[in-house]
């Protein structure tokens, strides 16, 4: 049996697109465990894919799939049955199963208004998902299809139709050990990993607390990085830590990094945490092992705003919280929401100078959105007596100001502009007030961390963005306090680009110089340095740096290139046969 797993499209596109892109991890774990006992499945990402339904129709013909199972947000369930849709067309006996956290809380809407849903998985996938793929296989074996629903109907946590009506199965008890669990590392290549499951947090805006019940269950620190080690041996070396609160359990936390510092894999990595469970000393174990962002929810600097949304975090937690990242050499993300019941310019100030307060290296802001399954949507369907039908609509989510008559929408977007004009407007202050734990041992992690840093201001996030003064600028310090703390290859190839952008071709060169002497395998210093003497006409020290690299096609086109200007055709032409022949 062929079996498909499907992420699909979302109705619009987003600002921050790269975060909705991705395969939610659920679907490597149930793809491991469907490979673990012999069934053919391949895990496809079609987001971004909403204007081609041909090329979608073309993946399907190819695959011929018997079953597929479709991970749904609520952005994207729409989506999902577009494409089911084209499936059904393409052969109407495929199933089509539709699980996730948007199926989790809407599968009895799904199954009631969508025929080209068949089934649905509710709550944790991975065996309700193998039960079910079992049942569907039997059935096609040995019995009538319409004895489908008998079959299945003992398998606890999914939904099915029953005379039309959909109906849904006992809920399993959750998974006790998580280390249980096929490693989906063994079978497919990925980013984002977590070492947790739920959180203890009530955020009503959140659907985590219906999904997980406020209960955390963990992997050990042996298993997850386990699935680091087979990633990174495949040439993955930068991570995004996806859990709600990576840093809950601070021991088995610290244990993560001990475990990766053991290994000596060298990779870079990302959290996400609460302002309320981190600590210095996890902090520095964090950034030793490699942890270079952790991504904290603010919400909003009002306190009473906090308090509607039941983020139960203080103000000094917030500041203290911040300041430490920072000061380990950790870039902390401060994520806003904007638009609340209640939300005035008063309240708007606030925030901002509670931005100017703790100043992070980067911001999101959100409007407050009213999705399925939270405590918000729940309140807005009471008062307002609404069923879930209320997503028949082409809709991703039900912005709250679209149901406050306080919150024009002309007022919410001049609330979005002001807050990330602040924050950008301000941002080089943030980054020249930034102050780094004094610890000799931390210095490489300082240089690393401000390198890194301004690289966003040249080739990154912040170096289109008009709204940032002088980003240029700020690299240019940014790579210098770097050197200051250690040997950076980043920060004397970023200094030696701004001086080369600016013509200050000999200053560039005494720059890449010194890069050279500390990395002298590094063919992107070589070359860089190869491009200023060539800009100084000396040709023969550009040659001299680049036949260093023999067997690069960058480094071919350029010594083709310099041979031209010293007048040896012999030589230009074997370079150029050789940037030809080899590979890009």
């Amino acid at each position: 049996m062929k079996i498909l797993l499907i992420y699909p499209y979302c109705l619009e596109k987003r600002r921050h697109e790269e975060d909705a892109g991705v395969v939610p991890m659920g679907l490597y774990y149930i793809g491991a465990l469907l490979r673990e006992n012999g069934y053919d499945v391949e895990i496809l990402n079609l987001h971004g894919m909403d204007d081609q339904p041909d090329k979608i129709r073309e993946i399907l013909r190819e695959r011929a799939p018997r079953l597929i199972g479709f991970s749904i947000l609520n952005a994207n369930r729409w989506g999902a049955v577009e494409i089911a849709r084209i499936a059904k067309a393409i052969d109407p006996g495929v199933t089509t199963v539709v699980g996730g956290v948007g199926a989790t809380f809407l599968w009895e809407h799904l199954l009631t208004h969508f025929p080209e849903m068949d089934l649905a998985v509710v709550g944790e996938g991975e065996y309700p998902f193998l039960n079910l793929v079992r049942g569907v296989e039997a059935a096609e074996k040995d019995l009538r299809e319409d004895d489908l629903p008998r079959i299945i109907g003992d398998i606890q946590g999914i939904a099915f139709r029953l005379g039309g009506k959909p109906i849904q199965t006992e809920a399993p008890a959750p998974i006790a050990d998580l280390d249980c669990l096929p490693n989906p590392a063994r079978y497919f290549t990925y980013r984002h990993l977590s070492l947790t499951r739920g959180c203890p947090g009530r955020c009503t805006f959140c659907g985590s607390p219906r999904l997980w019940h406020r209960k955390v269950r963990f992997h050990s620190p042996g298993y997850f990085v386990d699935q680091m080690s087979l990633l990174h041996e495949r040439g993955v070396t930068f991570f995004y830590v996806s859990d709600d609160t990576f840093t809950l359990n601070k021991e088995r936390a610290i244990a993560v990094c001990r475990e990766i510092l053991r290994r000596g894999m060298g990779i870079s990595w990302a959290a996400i945490s609460r302002v309320d469970t981190v600590d210095e000393e996890l902090l520095l174990w964090m950034r030793k092992a490699g942890c270079v962002q952790i991504s904290y929810g603010v919400e909003s600097g009002s306190e009473r705003i906090r308090r509607l949304l039941n983020k139960k975090i203080t103000r000094e937690q917030i500041q203290r919280a911040c300041a430490l990242t920072t000061a380990c050499g950790i870039m902390a993300r401060a994520y806003f929401i904007y638009g609340c019941p209640g939300e005035t310019w008063e309240t708007l100030r606030e925030t901002m100078d509670l931005i100017g307060e703790i100043q992070p290296l980067a911001a999101i802001f959100y409007i407050l959105d009213i999705l399925p399954g939270t405590a918000l949507y729940e309140d807005f369907k009471r008062r307002h007596n609404l069923t879930d039908d209320i997503w028949l609509k082409r809709i991703e989510d039900i912005p709250y100001y679209t149901r406050d008559p306080a919150l024009p929408e002309e007022l919410i977007l001049a609330f979005g502009r002001t807050l990330r004009t602040h924050f950008h407007e301000n941002l080089p202050g943030f980054v020249d007030a930034i102050r780094l734990k004094d610890d000799p041992e931390l210095y490489p992690f300082h240089a690393d961390f401000l390198s890194r840093l301004a690289m966003t201001f040249t080739h990154g996030d912040y170096a289109g963005n008009d709204a940032i003064p002088d980003p240029q600028g700020v690299a240019e310090r940014l790579y210098h306090r770097a050197l200051t703390y250690h040997p950076d290859h980043r920060a004397f190839l970023g200094l030696g680009i701004l001086r080369q952008q600016q013509r200050r071709f000999s200053e560039s060169a005494e720059i890449l110089h010194q890069g050279v002497r500390h990395f002298p395998a590094s063919e992107e210093l070589h070359l860089c340095l190869a491009v200023n003497y060539m800009n100084l006409g000396q040709f023969d020290r550009a040659a001299g740096s680049l036949l260093k690299f023999p067997r690069s096609r960058q480094t071919a086109f350029y010594l083709a290139q310099c041979y031209h200007a010293m007048g040896d055709a012999e030589n230009e032409r074997i370079y150029q046969e050789k940037h030809q022949a080899l590979p890009e």
